[in-house]
């Protein structure tokens, strides 16, 4: 029947059962109910290529790419329970980024449904990726709201277009007038952030520093702009249109900038209609797995058996 090695971190190894992801949990149990062998280990990227080639078994790395035709990598897809298992990697280097989006064959009627489930789970609860302040902070209306990111992470500086302060001076040079309103990145702790965000909050009157909810710079933007954060893809949930400035696997929606001359002109132009609820539904529930889903393991044999390993 063959064999499937799971690399995860070795906390999790001999934890509690509850410390392992759901999507772990629930696809160990659907693999052993139908006999398939499993194995697990800690991750290891330095002797990943030695330990693939040592058998014939089918590997799935949790965030680590290994492009292999026996392996797979697993992440969350920017909004829980959505997960990723794909050939080349997660989020900016998963094959969704070269998928074609066709929002004729996406039905409607199942897609707003999936679309209002989802916004009042993440927007009606002002939930997020990471912890957000509950209390409603005051946001300048009609802004471009920017989101920076740790662009000292490797999957930042390998997918970026524009770095973080090309982006926010254009921003700022194109916003005529208009509030533009700036959000570091929670987990950001480079006093250059804090430095170069002061010099421009003395330039420009009509820069605002905010640490309020996501969802509250997100209901009263009137564009989103980011390299490639997960708040690109929260904004669709409010039907913002999105400005990307790095390459992004959820581009197919958004406007794509690679160059500061694009992004004025984006920021400019009237934004293009855009099929939001057909995509959501699209993106999560054709190209990601649903870790709660019934069918969670038949799908996921269904990505091994269309790598040529059927189980």
């Amino acid at each position: 029947m063959g064999e499937i090695v799971f690399h995860v971190p070795e906390l999790w190894l001999g934890a509690a059962p509850e410390k392992m992801p759901r999507f772990y949990r629930r696809l160990s149990e659907g693999l052993a109910a139908r006999g398939i062998a499993q194995t697990w280990a800690p991750m290891d990227r330095a002797t990943l290529t030695d330990r693939i080639a040592s058998d014939s078994a089918f590997h799935i790395l949790n965030h680590a790419r290994h492009p292999h035709p026996r392996v797979l990598t697993a992440g969350i897809a920017y909004i829980y329970p959505y997960w990723h298992l794909d050939p080349l990697g997660i989020r900016a280097f998963s094959t969704i980024t070269d998928s074609v989006f066709r929002p004729a064959e996406v039905d409607g009627d199942s897609a707003q449904a999936f679309f209002r489930r989802l916004r009042q789970r993440m927007v009606g609860a002002r939930q997020s990726r990471y912890p957000q302040q509950q209390a409603v902070e005051p946001v300048p209306e009609g802004s471009i709201a920017v989101f920076l990111q740790t662009e000292g992470q490797r999957s930042v500086e390998e997918t970026l277009w524009l770095d973080r302060w090309t982006m926010l001076d254009t921003c700022l040079a194109a916003a005529d007038g208009r509030p533009v309103v700036v959000k570091p990145h929670p987990r950001d702790r480079d006093p250059d952030t804090g430095s170069g965000l002061a010099a421009r909050l003395a330039a420009h009157p009509n820069l605002h520093l905010s640490t309020a909810n996501i969802h509250d710079i997100l209901a009263t933007a009137d564009r989103v702009v980011t390299i490639n954060s997960a708040v690109g893809i929260e904004a669709l949930l409010h039907r913002k249109p999105v400005i990307l400035c790095g390459r992004a696997d959820f581009h197919h929606i958004c406007t794509n900038a690679r160059d500061p001359q694009a992004l004025r002109a984006a920021l400019r132009a009237t934004p293009p209609h855009r099929a939001f609820a057909r995509y959501i539904a699209w993106y999560f529930g054709t190209q990601c797995l649903d870790a709660g889903a019934k069918d969670l393991t038949d799908r996921v044999l269904d990505r091994l058996a269309a790598r040529g390993r059927p189980l």
